[in-house]
């Protein structure tokens, strides 16, 4: 058997507005994420970035005479770089500005440049005048994003959470504030400036439902006709201004339609069932998405064919199709996929986790769903509450319910699958990544009885330790989602915390953690591995040398080996498991479970 994995970014390639035949995107070289320049009028296809540990960041300037990528060390520091689309000398972007994470890039058809970055917990917006000029315009102590520039430069657009009294600002070329618009009572979200015509922002707004919303000096936040929904939506503009592409998440699959603004009429734009992971429209006014579902990994496409270009479309998996499963759950129905392989059940089944938290499982490619699925493993993918695509009301967790609520869901579906046959009694596990790694180690500690294996990949394991640090953003969220900090309400986070019950772990508990890890640190790794050992529970950790989402294709095989070549000896052992290398089957070792073990 022979099963190979591609490095796959959900982003589209950035298309030069005023010379459209050019191109930057995000492509596999030689297993790492690198830039490549595309100029479909000349033939010109070349590799813009040759990074040992890959580079995911890019864009081109609206002529399309230059691209900029970020240069970024192991711990996500670094600088914007420039170099001409054709090639030639790579130069500092901004010339004088010290290092830091990026926050945010925009670029007007004047030739000016924002650029959002943080360090020391400071966010500033940096402008780069046409002349080369670059001085600061905007700073703050909080987590801030730089979402856009109106095509004149006359304005910007920065986003902080969605939630807080400024979670839209505008502020004018000098970085003086035009306007503030509050999410306090509405969930805002910015979306981008209009492409032409006067100034007008476009915005996602949470209340009961999803709204699009437009902002212009004038005549302040407006409702778009024909641009409200139940569950998440997202926009971006056609080049006339006038119509909008929206963008629908909707029970782990999209939807994908044209909006006119003005008159509210909606046409749906046909696309293969599935996900879209992103979407927009070229500058010839055809929509073009990333697609996938359950056999496929992520392809670009415009209309329903595949396009060349830096991203090519993979072969599809060989896999099996998800399948739907509702279940009555104790705050609601609740929704999962799930994945059997090709013999009749019950089957040894794995709960794969879904991280965000506010994202979910969808209709999309997973190698690690692929590869336990070959190997004779059940899999499903739960999206409890807290899940996007559900409504509102489904959204919403209280913050004394965070982690908990969610387990709920995960038990009760469990429980459904085994009393359909679908799982084995006793024959159940949990592998999550980042967020969807915390429930699995906060499963283990508290659910013992249900799971026969819990592996964690980049996860929270001690969430005081993680949250002081971690980056600002994720304290953001982490105060969203708790209702606090951990000053304010320290018996939250200890209760959520997958260290507080260590003593309670009986299962074997896998922990593959980066080095580089700014999101969910490697101290509190530490810890949480030091208390479960000492609590006599068995574990296993392996260290990686990537961060919290790696471009380079070997950590992340590196990671995917470990769990699968784990869950396989948790269980027993099943018929065969796969080296994700492709390097042919390997028979799952019985051995017992190592104590100790590390990496």
């Amino acid at each position: 058997m022979d099963v190979r994995l591609q490095i796959s970014v959900p982003q589209l390639p950035c298309v030069a507005e005023l010379a459209p035949h050019r191109s930057v995107g995000v492509g596999d070289a030689r297993g790492r994420c690198e830039v490549f320049a595309l100029d479909r009028s000349t033939g010109l296809e070349r590799q813009v970035t040759d990074r040992p540990r890959g580079t995911t960041r890019c864009a081109l300037t609206p002529d399309g005479e230059r691209v900029w990528w970020f240069d970024d060390g192991p711990a996500g520091q670094g600088a914007w770089q420039v170099q001409g689309f054709c090639g030639g000398r790579t130069r500092r972007a901004l010339p004088g500005v010290r290092a830091g994470r990026p926050a945010g890039l925009a670029m007007a058809l004047d030739g000016t440049v924002a650029a959002g970055l943080r360090r020391s917990g400071r966010t500033t917006v940096h402008v780069r005048a046409a002349d080369g000029s670059v001085r600061p315009v905007h700073g703050s102590l909080r987590p801030l994003h730089l979402l856009d520039l109106c095509p004149d430069g006359t304005f910007l657009a920065v986003t902080a959470c969605p939630s807080e009294p400024d979670a839209v600002r505008i502020l004018d070329r000098d970085g003086l504030t035009v306007r503030v618009l509050s999410g306090r009572s509405q969930h805002l979200w910015g979306l981008g400036f209009a492409p032409v015509g006067r100034t007008l922002l476009l915005v996602s707004r949470f209340r009961e439902g999803y709204r699009l919303m437009t902002w212009d000096p004038s005549q302040g936040l407006r409702p778009v006709p024909g641009g409200e929904r139940s569950t998440e939506i997202t926009a971006s503009w056609y080049p006339d201004g006038r119509r909008l592409l929206v963008r629908e998440e909707r029970h782990g699959r999209s939807r994908l339609w044209e909006l006119d603004r003005r008159s509210g009429r909606g046409i749906p734009v046909r696309t293969p069932p599935g996900s879209l992971t992103a979407a927009d429209v070229l500058p010839d006014g055809r929509p073009r998405y990333l697609w996938t579902d359950s056999l496929t990994p992520p392809c670009l496409m415009a209309g329903e064919r595949t396009t060349p270009g830096p991203l090519a479309a993979p072969a599809p998996s060989t896999g099996r199709r998800a399948e739907d499963l509702w279940t009555d759950g104790p705050g609601g129905p609740v929704h999962a996929l799930v994945t059997v392989p090709g013999r009749a059940g019950p089957h040894p089944t794995v709960f794969v986790v879904h991280g965000g938290p506010h994202e979910a499982a969808r209709d999309a490619y997973d190698p690690l769903v692929d590869l336990l699925v070959r190997i004779g493993f059940a899999v499903v993918r739960v999206n409890y509450r807290g899940s996007t695509g559900y409504g509102p009301r489904w959204r919403r967790v209280e913050p004394h319910e965070v982690g908990f609520a969610q387990l709920e869901d995960l038990a009760a579906v469990r429980s459904r699958a085994v009393d359909l046959g679908l799982a084995g009694h006793g024959r159940t596990g949990l592998c999550g990544e980042s967020w969807g790694g915390y429930l699995a180690l906060l499963a283990a500690g508290t659910q013992p009885d249900l799971w026969l294996a819990a592996a964690a990949l980049s996860p929270v394991a001690d969430y005081v330790a993680a949250h002081r640090d971690t980056t600002a953003p994720v304290r953001a969220l982490d105060r969203a989602l708790l209702g606090g900090s951990p000053r304010q309400v320290p018996e939250r986070y200890v209760r959520a915390s997958p260290i507080t019950y260590v003593d309670r772990v009986r299962a074997p508990v896998l922990v593959v953690a980066g080095r580089q890890d700014v999101k969910c640190p490697p101290a509190q790794i530490r810890s949480y591995v030091r208390a479960l050992r000492a609590a006599g529970a068995p574990c296993r950790l392996v260290w990686t040398d990537g961060g919290h989402d790696p471009a380079q294709a070997g950590v992340r095989v590196q990671a995917l080996r470990a769990a699968v070549h784990f869950l396989g000896r948790s269980f027993g052992g099943t018929e065969e498991t796969t080296s994700p290398t492709g390097g042919g089957d390997q028979r799952v070792r019985r051995d017992p479970h190592p104590q100790g073990e590390e990496v």
